[in-house]
Parts: C-alpha cells; sequence; structure tokens
C-alpha cells in the first residue's frame, strides 16, 4: 500500500466515524423528542427533568462533532464531495441541537402542565398526532442521510407542509376553545406553545433533508419549492 493509498483510507475512516457520530447525535435527540411527549401526556416529573438536563449532552455532542470537522478541514484540505459532506454535517448537528432545544421547552412545559392546579384540563389528541408525524419526519431525515437517499428526502420536505397544516389546525382549535370559555386560555396558549415547538422540530427535519440533496447534488435547494426540489430529485433518480 502507497503512502497515498494509506491517507485516503484513514481519510474515509474519518469521515466515516463522523458520519456515525451524527447518526448516534440524531437517534438520542429523537429519543429525547419522544420522551418530552410521554412526559407531557403522563405526567411523569422525572422524566420532565430527565429531558431538560439530557440538553447539555445534546450541546457537547455539538461542540465535539463540529470541533472535528474543524480538525478534518484544516488536515485533509477536503474537495468537491467530501467537503460537501462535511459542510452538511456541520449544518445537521446545527438543526439537530435546536431540535433538542425544543425537546426541552416541551418537558418545561409538561412540568408546568403537572405542577399547576387548573380547572380545564388541555387535550392532547392532536399534539400526540402532530408528535408522531414530527418524529417520522425526523427519524426519516436522519436515514435519509445516512442512505443518501434523495427521493425520501423530499418526501419529508413533503411532510413539512402536513405538519405545517397540523400547526394552524391546532391553532384555529385553541382560538375557538379560548372565544368559547375563557377558563381555557391559560393552557390553550401552553399547549400552543408545544405545537409551534413540534412545529420547529418539523422545520429542522426538513433542513437536514435539504441538506442532504446539497450533499449528494450540490444543490442547494433550502428555500426552493417543493415542486422544484422534486424536479431536482427525479433528475438524478429518473
Amino acid at each position: 500500500m502507497t503512502a497515498d493509498e494509506h491517507t485516503s483510507k484513514r481519510f474515509d475512516a474519518e469521515l466515516e466515524a463522523l458520519r456515525a457520530r451524527v447518526l448516534q447525535m440524531g437517534g438520542f435527540v429523537e429519543e429525547q423528542v419522544s420522551q418530552a411527549i410521554r412526559a407531557l401526556t403522563t405526567g411523569d416529573l422525572d422524566l420532565c427533568a430527565s429531558v431538560v438536563a439530557d440538553d447539555a449532552r445534546v450541546n457537547a455532542l455539538e461542540v465535539g462533532i463540529d470541533g472535528d470537522c474543524t480538525s478534518i478541514i484544516v488536515r485533509r484540505q477536503p474537495a468537491a464531495r467530501d467537503l460537501r459532506f462535511i459542510l452538511t454535517v456541520v449544518k445537521c448537528i446545527t438543526d439537530l441541537e435546536r431540535v433538542g432545544d425544543e425537546a426541552a421547552k416541551i418537558a418545561r412545559m409538561a412540568k408546568l402542565f403537572n405542577t399547576v392546579d387548573r380547572l380545564q384540563q388541555p387535550r392532547y389528541v392532536e399534539i400526540r398526532r402532530m408528535a408522531t408525524l414530527t418524529l417520522e419526519m425526523l427519524r426519516k431525515a436522519l436515514d435519509c442521510f445516512a442512505r443518501l437517499d434523495l427521493s425520501g428526502s423530499a418526501e419529508v420536505v413533503r411532510a413539512d407542509e402536513q405538519v405545517d397544516d397540523e400547526f394552524r389546525a391546532i391553532l384555529r382549535q385553541l382560538i375557538t376553545f379560548m372565544m368559547e370559555d375563557p377558563r381555557t386560555i391559560s393552557a390553550s396558549i401552553e399547549i400552543l406553545f408545544i405545537a409551534k415547538a413540534l412545529e420547529r422540530i418539523g422545520d429542522h427535519a426538513k433542513n437536514i433533508s435539504d441538506y442532504v440533496i446539497y450533499m449528494v447534488k450540490g444543490t442547494d435547494v433550502r428555500h426552493a419549492p417543493l415542486e422544484e426540489i422534486e424536479r431536482e430529485v427525479m433528475a438524478s433518480t429518473g
């Protein structure tokens, strides 16, 4: 084996280790969101505290992976697709860290719900449905990152529109509740904060899928309409 071949193999191993760390962070954040929703619907205060505490670990993962990316860029001076991969990693971990922030926010609201006496208890049916959609988006976005799946990435982008529709439906319902019974105002506003956190998690999952398309094709689709993204994907898979 030549020195160049040895260097290339080591570089490939470093990139693969980087991919594995992103997926590890993603799995941890996904579980954090799931536990936050569970804490909300079960009233488990210990679980609320655990989710909030885990945010520090998410932050540490972001800092650590970002440092690895900087080190690789300095030492290896990557170009073309390798450079796009590292830039994608940097962007993805930023979005994952923000998903962790939203999970901690939901857990804090869950604690508030279950430590304050109120005449009207909030309903969680719509929140559960929205949470299921956003968790599936996040899971699929991470899977697309792992497998460089362009078609799946487009599906995540499409699903974000459904999550937005769910948010608007919850907003309309909460406004109706508050108008009909002022006693629901406090709980309704808090539910709205949770729904907004879930909507933001969907946005971050969409961002990760956009980055996958950039990583594979070199095309920045972050602000492109869904139809343009689907055409871009079809041009690759057709």
